[in-house]
């Protein structure tokens, strides 16, 4: 348990090549120190920026928070934290981990800036709700707490200045019974009967919602909530896969859409809710979203504030034009955009429906029109580099104009499930100041989980491409155009082949100074392949030396880099992980005849570091040194100074 639970707020195309291109978680109290709004996780030789420097999307618009890392599964609430009038977002990505960002509209627009140090104290689990549980008129905290249970902070603060407390671990009402949510049922809670005590309801995995009521009495040993039903209005959702418009999950073998003679299964399971007076007549509906529902249900409150009736049929949201994602879809609610009525926030956590589709696009708004009708403004509601999941990095100088351009591979993508692609973000600024462009993808069809690794293979004075992919073939990808204008070959879709395991991902670095390029290859176990260039540097032919290369066995998923990251003149050797971070490997031999030995890392703390962190190293900033970007599983990107 950390000793600490805060916490309040504080403060030129490519020519050629665009033609290659498609266009496309015990008492405690807080306190809380200033936070800057962009450089965090300073560690010894890396600090983390969110936006060091412009990124802009295809169209021209620039990304709000560029190195923010990528969502897969955003878990959404807004709340007005600070008591300054306008709705704060809270954002939960990962376990035991809430992300903060402030409200701070300019008269340029509407502005969120990420403060990495407020609430990042605060252990949640898989799920979180602020509200006002005490009555006090400050929002406290319910959280996950591992397994299934729940647990409660205090607010002691104000409405302008949160301050979090513990109170209990494990909630229990008031007959001394834990307080039981299976930890993929994401509560909620309101006064449903207007009798100025919360109501916290609890979807059950059979469909059906428990309700507690608040009692009022919150501190050590209290308990603030009893019991009162295991059928709220007698509601139970029950899924008809069909009735959603998805592809049902019993899709047949021969690719058809599964239709049978028998009856359609219905389902019920993990699920999500929201309580708020959407259409503003004095009473609490609910929305309910289902892994087993593709869109958003709303079981409108037929009844009055004082004498609720939820008994009626749930019906798809927005009535006049229901969405549908891959299912198990989050909402909150809150007036976004101060004209009085509720939009609609819906993080989508992907669900029965192919969660592929949903890595990208998955923080939808919608603002309620004057007529009462919900209108989709964006699916991406935080701007930022994001290609899906697993996202890999390259850093070259693409078009040879002398600066870094950023290229970037992906596991699936979203809009295409049947292949993976290889990003380009160039560069038009400079080699000192860079401003990167998303400009279009590589063609490469038929692999996934690309990893691009980048080389002069044939000595013509331009880099070419080996593609590592979800099997166990690295693809040899030449350029066939020049060192300014690129244009690439598909050559051999399997120009090397790795004895066992899968997800190759390759790196070149001439590791026997003998003037040719020789290959590493991380792959799914953890173990590295070392395959010495045994051709020449205009002809390359790679030759198995070790498939357990110096016995390095770092876990799951190995990214390597060779690089002289010490400056001695010799290739040193950087691996990334899938748990465990970046782990640092220098070599204690020489150009001709290296000896890896793990050494100190001075590289960010795995805790800062991403799940899936693959790096990559470039001076985008021209200061004489590399800095590092590290690629995720939520398919964006980190990016730390080198200082």
């Amino acid at each position: 348990m950390s000793d600490q639970a805060r916490v309040g707020s504080t403060r030129t195309p490519l020519g050629a090549l665009a033609a290659a291109l498609v266009a496309a978680g015990c008492a405690s109290s807080g306190v809380s120190p200033p936070s800057g709004p962009d450089l965090v996780a300073e560690e010894p030789g890396f600090t983390r920026s969110v936006t060091p420097f412009p990124v802009f999307d295809e169209s021209g618009t620039p990304y709000e928070i560029p190195f923010l890392g990528g969502f897969n599964v955003p878990r959404p609430q807004w709340v007005d934290i600070d008591g300054d009038g306008d709705l704060d977002l809270f954002v939960q990505e990962t376990t035991d981990r809430l992300l903060f960002f402030e409200r701070e509209d300019s008269p340029e627009g509407q502005r969120h800036t990420w403060r990495p140090e407020d609430y990042a104290e605060l252990e949640v689990g898989e799920w979180f709700r602020f509200v006002d549980v005490d009555g006090d008129g400050d929002r406290d905290l319910l959280a996950e707490s591992p397994f299934s249970y729940m647990r409660l902070y205090r607010n002691t603060g104000t409405t302008g200045g949160a301050v979090f407390e513990l109170i209990a671990d494990t909630l229990r009402d008031t007959r001394g019974e834990a307080i039981f949510s299976d930890r993929q049922n994401i509560p909620n809670a309101a006064d449903m009967d207007c009798d100025g005590r919360l109501d916290l309801l609890i979807g059950r995995l059979v469909g059906t919602v428990t309700r507690y009521e608040a009692t009022g009495a919150i501190g050590e040993n209290a308990s603030p909530f009893r019991h009162i039903t295991d059928r709220f209005e007698d509601i139970e959702i029950i899924a008809d896969p069909a009735a959603a418009g998805a592809v049902p999950p019993f899709d047949a073998p021969d690719g058809s859409d599964g239709e049978s003679d028998g009856p359609r299964p219905t389902l019920h399971g993990a699920n999500t809710m929201a309580l708020a007076d959407y259409d503003a007549d004095g009473d609490t509906d609910m929305f309910w979203g289902d892994f087993f529902e593709a869109g958003l249900l709303l079981i409108e409150n037929a009844g009055s504030c004082e004498a609720p009736n939820l008994r009626v049929e749930p019906r798809p949201f927005p009535l006049d034009d229901p969405i549908r994602t891959s299912g198990y879809n989050a909402p909150t609610f809150g007036d976004y955009d101060g004209d009085g009525d509720l939009d609609l926030l819906m993080g989508v956590l992907g669900g029965a429906y192919n969660a592929n589709t949903t890595t990208a696009d998955n923080l939808m708004l919608f603002s309620q029109e004057s007529d009462g009708s919900f209108e989709l403004r964006t699916r991406r509601f935080i701007s930022q580099i994001d290609v899906g999941s697993e996202s890999v990095a390259s850093l070259v100088d693409l078009d040879g104009d002398g600066d870094l351009d950023l290229l970037i591979g992906n596991k699936i993508d979203p809009s295409d499930l049947r292949n993976s692609y290889v990003f380009l973000f160039e560069n038009e600024g400079t080699a000192t100041e860079p401003v990167l462009r998303r400009r279009g993808r590589f063609e490469l069809p038929g692999a996934y989980h690309n990893a691009p690794a980048f080389g002069d293979l044939d000595a013509d004075g331009d880099l070419d491409m080996l593609l590592g992919t979800w099997r166990d073939e690295i693809r040899y990808v030449r350029n066939d155009g020049s060192a300014t204008e690129p244009r690439f070959t598909l050559v051999d879709s399997a120009f090397v082949e790795i004895t066992r395991g899968s997800n190759a991902t390759p790196t070149l670095g001439d590791l026997d100074a003998d003037g040719d390029l020789d290959l590493m290859i991380g792959e799914s176990s953890g173990a590295l392949n070392y395959y010495e260039n045994t051709g020449s540097a205009s002809s390359p032919s790679f030759e198995l030396v070790s498939d357990e290369y110096g016995e390095i066995d770092i876990g799951r998923r190995s990214f390597p880099k060779l690089l002289d990251h010490d400056g001695d003149g010799d290739l040193d050797l950087i691996v990334g992980t899938e748990s465990d971070g970046i782990r640092y490997f220098r070599n204690d031999g020489g150009p001709e005849s290296p000896s890896f030995v793990e050494a100190e890392s001075r590289f960010p703390d795995p805790e800062e570091l991403p799940v899936f962190a693959t790096p990559e190293f470039g001076d985008l900033d021209g200061d004489g040194d590399l800095d590092l970007i590290v690629g995720t599983a939520g398919g964006g990107l980190y990016y730390f100074e080198r200082r």
